[in-house]
């Protein structure tokens, strides 16, 4: 029996548990996915202490403290690989594609992040908008100005969010007001670089917007940041959009393709994350699962802004799988859900004659989006000693929901069968709670729904 001295450390999570242990599109799904039914999640001091079924744990955590959610269906935080904050404001703005839709609405809009209060707000709400939807980690563009940086990484310091975000570099073919000159962006890099990364549980990423708006020189200076910093991200644009590539073709027409003018300045390795890469080449796929680099699959955004289809069967095939997580995209991306990213995507791969199945999916938005960051050790599933972040989703949570997930089995084909409806209906109001290094962060209560 243990003292009560130690029990005021510890706290636990009952319920239905679903994670993953392996890559569902690699091996088998009945290798892959882990559900107990009945599991107990013990948690001491923000991390996973122990995690198994009820009956094997009941014994050693008799009397501790026990929060159970029956007929739920618990997950670990879903991860957001490309989100763009300034953009919130601005989430479905109509009609454009990527190029003039930047000019009309985005740029503008990234404007008024001038005014520190102003970022502070949206920031805040925007981080707000993560948790309830679900999403505890995110890896997150800002603008060219060093306090839209500060802010958000003090409002997630405020949340205990890891959160991944990074100065954008811009130094041209964009509004004068939202250029910035490559030498005194590397040193406000440095400075943030230093200020923020491995600070609580934040990180940073050098941050170029996409090719088109960077000049060699910025691309150099971004080279010696990431040489400098060797454990910090590189987060862009890659391959989105034709006439992107058209236009990035022309400034750089001593490279072959769009991944090798990132490759160039030496910003292509196992902590590199690419935003889209919808109309890659097979050597670009090759590459990039070479280096260990990752692509966020943005399928709401994708099709918003009509840039086309991801290959997402090609970037996870068995000869040369590319590590690949979702992102929501925000604002081209209509929806800060993750479960409205993933029925998209089933859409999308649907569209190429392809599936995704639910456990593919869900293992995208954790585990998956993990490994892409390099993670996996702290996030992503429910093994001990891993950070506790994790959600409980309602499968009722719409009278829909609920006439299509009447109950919750321990069978894993019901379980796939009931996931499945989960992404393809649910939305915010399925997220019944986020849980931030174990604590309560969102709840849906009965008044609210």
């Amino acid at each position: 029996m243990m003292s009560d001295a130690t029990h005021s450390q510890l706290h636990a999570i009952r319920g239905s548990f679903l994670d993953f242990v392996d890559d569902p599109f690699l091996i088998a799904e009945s290798e892959s996915v882990r559900y107990l039914a009945d599991g107990l999640l013990v948690i001491e001091n923000g991390k996973i202490k122990a995690f198994d079924h009820y009956e094997t744990l009941r014994d050693q955590y008799a009397d501790l403290d026990i929060t159970t959610y029956s007929g739920n269906l618990i997950l670990p935080g879903f991860i957001d690989l490309h989100v763009h904050y300034p953009q919130t404001e601005m989430i479905a703005a109509h009609g454009e594609q990527l190029l003039e839709w930047l000019n009309k609405y985005t740029f503008p809009t990234e404007a008024k992040f001038r005014d520190v209060e102003y970022a502070r707000t949206i920031a805040s709400f925007f981080l707000d908008e993560l948790l309830r939807n679900g999403t505890t980690t995110a890896l997150v563009l800002t603008t060219i100005f060093p306090h839209s940086v500060d802010v958000l990484f003090e409002e997630a310091q405020r949340r205990d969010m890891r959160l991944i975000a990074g100065q954008v570099l811009m130094t041209r073919n964009a509004p004068d007001f939202l250029l910035n000159d490559a030498k005194i962006a590397y040193e406000q890099n440095r400075e943030l670089i230093r200020k923020w990364h491995h600070k609580d549980r934040l990180l940073y990423a050098i941050t170029p917007r996409f090719a088109i708006t960077s000049t060699n020189e910025e691309l150099t200076l971004a080279g010696v940041l990431k040489a400098e910093f060797p454990d910090v991200y590189v987060h862009s644009h890659l391959s989105e959009n034709l006439k992107e590539i058209e236009f990035t073709s022309a400034l750089f027409p001593e490279n072959k393709d769009y991944l090798e003018v990132y490759e160039r300045f030496g910003l292509v390795s196992d902590r590199s994350i690419f935003a889209h890469g919808i109309h890659l080449s097979d050597s670009e796929f090759e590459r990039l699962s070479n280096a260990g680099a990752a692509i966020a699959f943005c399928p709401t955004s994708n099709l918003f802004l009509g840039s086309g289809l991801f290959s997402l069967g090609k970037a996870k095939s068995i000869e040369q799988p590319v590590n690949v997580g979702f992102g929501t995209d925000v604002g081209a991306g209509t929806s800060f859900s993750l479960l409205q990213t993933m029925a998209d995507a089933y859409k999308v791969i649907q569209l190429q004659g392809g599936q995704l199945s639910a456990f593919q999916a869900f293992y995208l938005a954790t585990l998956g989006s993990a490994r892409a960051l390099s993670l996996d050790d702290k996030l992503g599933s429910f093994d001990g000693g891993k950070e506790a972040d994790f959600i409980v989703l309602d499968l009722q949570a719409t009278p829909l929901m609920a006439l299509r997930n009447p109950t919750l089995t321990a069978s894993l084909e019901d379980l796939a069968s009931s996931a499945f409806a989960l992404m393809m209906l649910g939305d915010d109001r399925a997220v019944k709670a986020t849980y931030i290094k174990g604590n309560l962060a969102h709840e849906i209560k009965p008044s609210d729904s």
